[in-house]
């Protein structure tokens, strides 16, 4: 990519609405939850021999490891979201009760044709306005597993929580598709909404950008070309959740907390061998690591709400990206869940999660409607 000219951005005013108080201990529930998920990792046939497999294919870098890899991760996400019973969970009910879905798919030509798969989910309060908000979704999953459809009830619930249209999007995967690639099937989709605003009943100063996990990282990347392309003003906001953001896996695991030292093996795997396509000289790139933006670029993102969480995987690198943008003027909010950690986020009914619900909807009458 070359860069282009870059017009400076005014700064941003936060509410400072979220000044919640970290403790430093685990939310007895969320450490229930906790033993849950490592009980519900080896629920299911072959779950040990997979976790012990996946502990030594880290330490190896060929294509046949990389494929193994992968595939276990994959099946392991897949088994866990299943155990979460999105369909029939009554805390996630209303989601798909109170919302319409439609499809639709987003021509690309950037990694050979290819057609991006993208869920429309429709609050049926606005069904009929013309000019409604848009959040443009891309699900968790490292970059490597998971899909809309699995995921499709949590982002139904996005939908309803903040009033807006969810546009969820299937970006491709990697090791299929690496960056920028997939990362780009996500602009795409943006600058599809946004230059059929009209058509799709969008108010095109109401669009928003979302991900989570990986999805934040494809979500950031996306703000990275937008800053290139002087593109930010098509987006009203962007809300990146536990982001994925640099390559702090890589340092010296002793100044890690224990959340990150648990997946940093994990993390480099995925980073180097999957998600990169040539690592060593992509790895100072800011589209492979959003985090290593210039402050040039930084300062042209969109306004952005980062979400943590206390004993967040990615908290440290999350939080060094939110100082940085405090001081390129491009920051809202920086929000850390207390006591909570990011799996329990996802735990349909559980407490983090119905924090995580409120902010949603804190956000949406704060920064977007009012």
């Amino acid at each position: 990519f070359i860069q282009s000219n870059l017009r400076k951005m005014s700064r941003v005013v936060s509410k400072n609405l979220f000044n919640f108080k970290c403790t430093g201990e685990l939310d007895a529930e969320v450490k229930a939850l906790e033993d849950r998920l490592e009980e519900l990792k080896t629920a299911f046939p072959e779950a040990k021999e997979m976790t012990d497999k996946m502990k030594e294919l880290v330490h190896k870098h060929d294509p046949e490891s990389d494929e193994e890899f992968y595939c276990i991760f994959r099946r392991t996400a897949r088994a866990l979201v299943k155990s979460f019973n999105y369909d029939n969970h009554e805390a996630m009910l209303y989601g798909s009760l109170q919302t319409l879905t439609t499809h639709l798919k987003v021509r690309t030509k950037h990694c050979g044709n290819f057609e991006v798969p993208v869920q429309v989910y429709t609050p049926k309060t606005i069904r009929k306005e013309k000019r409604r908000g848009a959040l443009i979704y891309a699900h968790r999953g490292s970059c490597v597993s998971l899909s809309i459809h699995e995921l499709r009830r949590p982002a139904q619930c996005i939908a309803v929580d903040m009033n807006m249209v969810v546009f969820n999007v299937q970006y491709r995967h990697a090791p299929e598709t690496r960056c920028p690639d997939n990362v780009k099937d996500f602009y795409e989709v943006i600058i599809h909404v946004s230059e059929n605003a009209e058509k799709l009943k969008i108010d095109p100063g109401k669009i928003v950008i979302c991900g989570e996990d990986g999805g934040a990282y494809i979500c950031l990347g996306a703000m990275v070309l937008l800053a290139e392309f002087n593109e930010t003003d098509l987006v009203k906001l962007a809300i990146p959740i536990s982001p994925m953001v640099d390559d702090y896996c890589f340092s010296d695991p002793l100044v890690m907390t224990k959340e990150e030292r648990e997946s940093h093996l994990i993390m480099r795997k995925i980073w180097r061998d999957l998600i990169a396509a040539d690592f060593e000289q992509q790895k100072t790139s800011s589209f492979l690591f959003p985090g290593k933006a210039s402050d040039e670029i930084l300062q042209k993102f969109p306004p952005t709400i980062i979400i943590e969480t206390e004993f967040g995987m990615h908290i440290t690198e999350a939080t060094r990206l939110a100082n940085r943008l405090r001081s390129a003027g491009r920051l809202l909010e920086l929000v850390v869940i207390p006591r909570v950690t990011q799996s329990s986020c996802w735990v349909p009914g559980s407490k983090a999660q119905k924090s995580l619900t409120d902010i949603f909807k804190t956000i949406g009458q704060e920064y977007i409607h009012c």
